[in-house]
């Protein structure tokens, strides 16, 4: 048996959406993984984007080529873990699109090359049949981050999606989280920041990063393709075939796989919180990946997926965050061992 992971953590320093604690999360659990669960230190790749060689930064491109490594490479028996810590964001789902949240969720890199729920699939997908995979998200609008995986702990799939509010989300006195950009201003006085990244924000990135001026939501999927071309999420490349050749329709693609494991920051309609304890921005850390890391301490990582994705949503509760984590995958792994 192998033990290989793919460990991802966007802090954007310099931008407007640059959050404190996402690298800090990804060296706690590569701690945690050597020492906890035995991974050698060979098999664990991190993407960080801290300063340093090109190659180790969490592009779209860099990232998805780690994470495709990852699965096409694995073996019978392999033990998969994928941890990522960042900014969170998604696009109404195509208008033929049959999605199960009505959103494709997408997480952030640091070039803005979105990464979609499609992009999460294929990789699932991809995973040799006896293997598992085990992915955490901590990040904002991240259940469901794996497409049509089935929805344990949640309510953001199916009979059990919430009704969406408009601008406006449940909170706490103490804590609160934060559609608007104003929102996450005041909170960041706080302490507290919101993992969301706004379309509004991520536009105004994306134009800073590329020299392009004429970007504007509706003509988003267009541009992230002329902007990145291939290395575009495939979903998109899919997309402008099809307008190209003046066809919709979804490409079923290969069949489902039953090995992929998504622990989620929160539902899709909700946000994920970056803190830093008392002002301090080194100990800086997103709320799921903290209260995982605990779990596993209180345990000594002897805790299975859904114990941890109980316990992770009544410690928050506790804690006096509103957001709350979910867990994807199916009946076999509902009570399997977190990671191994």
């Amino acid at each position: 048996m192998r033990k290989r992971a793919v460990l991802i953590g966007c802090n954007y320093p310099g931008t407007k959406a640059e959050l404190k604690g996402c690298i800090n999360d990804v060296r706690r659990m590569h701690r945690c993984l050597l020492d906890r669960y035995g991974f050698p230190a060979e098999n664990i790749v991190v993407l960080i984007d801290t300063e340093g060689s090109a190659d180790a930064q969490p592009t779209g491109r860099n990232i998805r080529a780690a994470l495709s490594d990852l699965a096409a490479s694995s073996q019978p028996g392999d033990v998969l873990f994928v941890h990522y810590s960042g900014h969170g964001t998604r696009l109404p789902a195509e208008n033929d699109e049959d999605d199960d949240t009505g959103y494709d969720e997408c997480i952030v890199p640091t070039d803005m090359n979105l990464i979609t729920d499609d992009d999460f699939r294929e990789v699932v997908n991809k995973v040799a049949e006896g293997s598992r995979i085990t992915i955490v998200s901590d990040s904002c609008h991240s259940g469901g981050l794996i497409d049509e995986s089935k929805e344990q702990i949640g309510e953001s799939t199916g009979r059990n999606r919430r009704k969406q509010q408009q601008h406006k989300q449940k909170c706490s006195g103490l804590k609160s989280f934060l559609c608007t950009e104003v929102q996450q201003e005041e909170a960041a006085t706080e302490h507290l920041m919101s993992k969301s990244l706004p379309l509004s924000t991520f536009i105004e990135i994306l134009k800073q990063k590329t020299g392009k001026h004429d970007i504007d939501a509706g003509k988003l999927r267009p541009t992230l393709f002329d902007i990145f071309g291939n290395e575009t999420t495939p979903k998109i490349t899919k997309f402008m075939n099809a307008v190209r050749s003046k066809f919709g329709g979804r490409d079923g693609g290969g069949c489902i796989t039953d090995g992929g494991i998504l622990i989620s920051g929160c539902q899709s309609d909700e946000t994920s919180a970056d803190t830093s304890p008392d002002g301090d921005t080194s100990r800086a850390y997103g709320v799921l990946s903290n209260a995982i890391q605990v779990i596993i301490a209180e345990t000594d990582g002897r805790v299975s997926n859904r114990k941890l994705v109980v316990r992770a949503r009544k410690m928050l509760k506790r804690q006096g965050f509103t957001q709350h984590p979910g867990l994807y995958c199916t009946d076999q792994n509902l009570n399997a061992r977190f990671i191994c």
